[in-house]
C-alpha cells in the first residue's frame, strides 16, 4: 500500500512539506507512530453488494466517519446502519430514484470537502472539470468516484481522489480498493490506498 501524508498549516495553500510515498505492512490503525484523532473510510462503487462492504468495516473499526462517492444502488439504510458512525453519501449515476444529495460540502478538522460521483462533470474523460468546479468552491479536497479505478493527486491548493470500487474494480489487477483517512490532532492528514485480496 501507499502512505501519503501531509501536514497543513491554515491552508492547504500552506502546506508544510510534500507528498511522502512510504511502503508499509498492512498492519491496520494506528501505524507508524501516526497519532489518529479521526479516521474516516472512503469508498464507492458499492453497487448494492455487502460482502466486501462488510469485509471493510470488520478489518476497519472503529470509523469515526464513512464517505460513500456513490452508486450505492439501495444500500442506504444498511450501510449507516453496519458503519456505526456518521454517513456521508451521495448519489451516483445508478442510483435511481434515490434521496441521496447529488454532491455534498462540508468541515472535516478543518479541511473543506467536496464530494459528488463525478460523472456530471465527465470524470472518466479526465479530472478537469471536476478540479475546476473543486477550486470554485474553495474546496481543500475533492473525492469522487464512477470510474471504478483509484486515483491520487496533489496539486497547489487541492488534493484529488478516488478510491476505486470496492466491488467491481476495473484498475490493472482488478482488486478492490478504498481509502483510508486519517487525520492526528495537529491537523497532519494521511491518505492510504487499501485492497481486498
Amino acid at each position: 500500500m501507499v502512505i501519503l501524508s501531509w501536514t497543513k498549516d491554515s491552508s492547504i495553500s500552506n502546506m508544510v512539506g510534500m507528498v511522502q510515498l512510504v511502503s508499509a505492512p498492512d498492519c491496520g490503525s494506528g501505524y507508524h507512530g501516526f497519532d489518529i484523532d479521526m479516521k474516516i473510510l472512503i469508498i464507492s462503487d458499492t453497487h448494492g453488494s455487502h460482502k466486501n462492504f462488510d469485509r471493510v468495516i470488520e478489518k476497519e473499526r472503529p470509523l469515526d466517519m464513512l464517505i460513500h462517492l456513490g452508486d450505492v444502488e439501495g444500500d442506504e439504510d444498511y450501510i449507516p446502519a453496519v458503519a456505526d458512525c456518521p454517513v456521508h453519501m451521495v448519489r451516483g449515476n445508478n442510483d435511481f430514484f434515490s434521496d441521496l444529495p447529488g454532491e455534498e460540502e462540508f468541515m472535516v478538522e478543518g479541511y473543506h470537502i467536496f464530494t459528488t460521483h463525478g460523472h456530471g462533470y465527465y470524470v472518466s474523460m479526465g479530472e478537469t472539470r471536476l478540479k475546476q468546479e473543486a477550486r470554485g468552491r474553495g474546496a481543500d479536497i475533492v473525492m469522487y468516484g464512477h470510474t471504478h479505478r483509484p486515483f491520487y493527486e496533489k496539486e497547489e491548493g487541492l488534493i484529488t481522489l478516488n478510491p476505486g470500487s470496492l466491488c467491481y474494480p476495473r484498475q490493472p489487477g482488478r482488486k478492490p480498493s478504498y481509502m483510508i483517512m486519517q487525520i492526528d490532532s495537529n491537523g497532519k492528514l494521511e491518505i492510504t490506498q487499501e485492497y481486498l485480496n
